[in-house]
Parts: C-alpha cells; sequence; structure tokens
C-alpha cells in the first residue's frame, strides 16, 4: 500500500467514515469497511455519479 493511500484510510477512520479492524495474525491482516455515518454518504455518491453522467461532453 502506498503511502497517500495510507493517509487517506487514516483521515476516512478519523472522520468517522469507515471502521478499522485489525486482526493479531501473522501475517497481519487488516479490513476496512463502512461505519453507518460512511453508509449515509452513500445517497449522496450516487447523486453526484447522476450529476456527472447528465454533464458529460
Amino acid at each position: 500500500m502506498k503511502s497517500g493511500e495510507k493517509d487517506c484510510l487514516k483521515e476516512l477512520e478519523t472522520d468517522n467514515l469507515i471502521v478499522r479492524k485489525e486482526y493479531p495474525q501473522i501475517p497481519p491482516k487488516v479490513e476496512y469497511s463502512l461505519s453507518e455515518k460512511g453508509k449515509s454518504f452513500i445517497p449522496v455518491l450516487y447523486a453526484l455519479c447522476e450529476w456527472g453522467e447528465k454533464h458529460k461532453k
């Protein structure tokens, strides 16, 4: 994983949009999932995609 990706994930976690779950194993395992706050943002993303489709050149 690149440094920029890690920074982005940390920011999303800090903003409570994703949840990070660490598993104590070798090799290390980490899973990310949407929080309730993150899930509430899905309709906004769909609306933004629709807007983009309507305004394509």
